[in-house]
């Protein structure tokens, strides 16, 4: 799949950019999200962790840079992170984003971020799709 078809509405910049601060966060000392959410309409219990560390600047960071996308450009970064994480292929890429669609909540930052390996996920969905953060 060629990459304008593939990502159009979200810049890989801006996911490497998560990707980084996804990174920066969940290596900190007393983050543990115990249960990651399966869908971002799923998420109390990453919500309540994720609260303990509100004032936290890496957090504050992921959570400003998700909430300034648009609506469209936050259900791409979770069906990138749907895709990373095996629950889709590539040629599924439309359906993962349609499914993402339906799940949208304005949470999600917090979703992504309550996800521990979300920056692996980002990442190898950006992979799949023929994008990496190293160029």
């Amino acid at each position: 799949m060629p990459q304008d078809e593939a990502l159009p509405m979200i810049n890989p910049i801006t996911i490497c950019f998560l990707i980084d601060k996804a990174r920066e966060f969940h290596t900190k000392e007393g983050v543990v999200i115990p249960e990651p959410p399966l869908s971002p309409s799923d998420d109390d219990v990453g919500r309540m962790v994720l609260a303990d560390h509100a004032d936290d600047p890496t957090y504050e960071e992921f959570c400003a840079a998700v909430d300034d996308l648009e609506p469209d450009q936050q259900v791409a970064a979770v069906a990138l992170m749907w895709l990373g994480r095996g629950d889709f292929t590539a040629d599924q890429w439309d359906s993962g984003l349609e499914e993402a669609r339906r799940d949208w909540t304005p949470r999600t930052a917090d979703y992504l971020l309550s996800t521990p390996l979300v920056a692996d996920y980002l990442a190898e969905g950006l992979s799949l799709l023929g994008y990496d953060c190293s160029e």
